[in-house]
């Protein structure tokens, strides 16, 4: 992966510097009426996908396995190794301030989930049917990736 000098987001908005980068588990499970995918709550109240930054030592798939544990409560997976694809999203500092990141989804098929999690407090977690939570979610990047599954 190498940053790109300029890239435009959301098809309009030009942004010039290499961009932060962000990994995300798409976890996924067979369901009563078919495939279902992990969504969590973002800060904001948003439905996403369990992600976070890059991990010192740590492969980028497993440090995508670890944000679905602390953020969903994942507690056994099989992770592709291989990501699904990638889409640009806005992290919003504590500040309010916007930051466009480059976020890799690593696709994971989930095993077994905790009731007890990291992050239980602060976030809700829900399976939904596949088509849903690509209506649900609001990066169009995220919502090709779960169309194509």
């Amino acid at each position: 992966m190498t940053p790109r000098d300029t890239i435009e987001i959301d098809g309009r908005t030009p942004f010039a510097g290499p961009l932060k980068v962000q990994l995300a588990a798409l976890c996924r499970r067979k369901g009563k009426s078919g495939p279902e995918v992990l969504m969590v709550t973002s800060s904001n109240g948003r439905w996403i996908l369990p992600k976070g930054w890059p991990m010192e030592g740590v492969k980028d798939w497993n440090a995508a396995l670890v944000e679905a544990w602390e953020e969903g409560g994942v507690k056994k997976a099989r992770v592709s190794k291989k990501p699904l694809g990638s889409y640009i999203s806005t992290k919003i500092s504590a500040f309010g301030d916007e930051e466009p990141c480059l976020t890799w989804v690593y696709g994971a098929r989930v095993t077994k989930m905790s009731k007890d999690y990291p992050e239980a407090g602060r976030r809700d977690r829900r399976w939904i049917p596949l088509r849903e939570a690509a209506r649900l979610v609001t990066e169009d990047g995220l919502r090709e990736i779960l169309k194509r599954l």
